[in-house]
């Protein structure tokens, strides 16, 4: 797994810690999501170009119309997603930079992620193998079907908005567990957290968020 000392290069320990207090001031809580927060570098998650901008909080572009999240909607998908467990298999519907992979890797047991650009994907492989990051298993396919294979699912992490709540990742979560998604279009999208319960699936309102589209057979 990463250690809190690589990939630090051009930035700096304090840079980084900025940017933990900045989260803890935002209401992210979670010490287990703080502590991947710090040990992960996020600046070889994007160009070198952009790589000073790093660990402000925004999205940044990554090719292919896609972006890597603002820090804080990371910390936030994640927290909800984990809440006060070690979840075995985590299902990622959009591997993008790789930056929340390799968050979720350092609290999970398996990571298993679905990218639709094959190209991002592949990118994303090289960046976490460098960081000595291997309880990951990818998939280059249309994210918004999961990956059934390996179901169900302690939590399944959404990384792109849908118009809806796709029926074939509610059916591939385990019982109990937490389903994060960005639901809407437009400026109208709410992160929801969905928990497979015995009678059904509860469903909770988050906040609003702003995600690129869930593109493919579900988006």
């Amino acid at each position: 797994m990463v250690s809190a000392k690589d990939g630090i290069g051009m930035t700096s320990r304090r840079t980084r810690e900025r940017m933990i207090e900045r989260l803890r001031a935002q209401g992210i809580s979670h010490q287990g999501v703080l502590e991947a927060m710090a040990k992960v570098p996020r600046h070889v998650f994007v160009d070198e170009a952009l790589a000073s901008r790093a660990y402000e909080d925004t999205a940044l572009p990554i090719g292919f119309g896609q972006t890597i999240s603002q820090p804080y909607i990371v910390a936030r998908l994640t927290e909800l997603a984990i809440g006060q467990r070690r979840p075995q298999k985590v299902l990622e519907v959009g591997t993008g930079s790789g930056y929340q992979t390799a968050i979720l890797a350092q609290l999970a047991g398996t990571v298993y992620t679905v990218e639709r650009i094959e190209a991002l994907q592949k990118k994303a492989r090289f960046r976490l193998y460098d960081l000595k990051i291997y309880n990951v298993k990818y998939e280059h396919s249309d994210g918004g079907w999961g990956w059934p294979k390996y179901a169900p699912y302690d939590a399944i992490v959404v990384t792109a908005a849908a118009a809806e709540i796709p029926d074939p990742l509610l059916k591939q979560l385990a019982p109990g567990g937490v389903l994060v998604i960005p639901v809407g279009q437009g400026p109208g999208q709410v992160l929801k957290r969905i928990i497979r319960a015995e009678a059904g699936y509860e469903v909770e309102a988050m906040e609003q968020v702003k995600f690129v589209p869930l593109l493919g057979g579900l988006g």
